[in-house]
């Protein structure tokens, strides 16, 4: 009778061990998988244009 309730929690606690690997190894992700990541650029602000004076000099003849 005591052999038979040995035997039974053995059973019981190498099936608990069981699940319990099984379920550690199933959360675990699986290694090489793809990730997708969307990122929004904002445009920066462009410098104000350079006004370039140009001296024209022109001789009446």
């Amino acid at each position: 009778m005591i052999r038979r309730i040995a035997l039974a929690a053995v059973v019981l606690v190498v099936f608990a061990l069981g699940v319990g690997l099984g379920q550690a190894l199933n959360d675990n992700p699986q290694p090489g998988g793809r990730q997708t990541l969307i990122r929004t650029l904002e445009p920066l602000p462009l410098a104000p244009a350079a006004r370039e004076t140009v001296t024209v000099t022109v001789q009446n003849k």
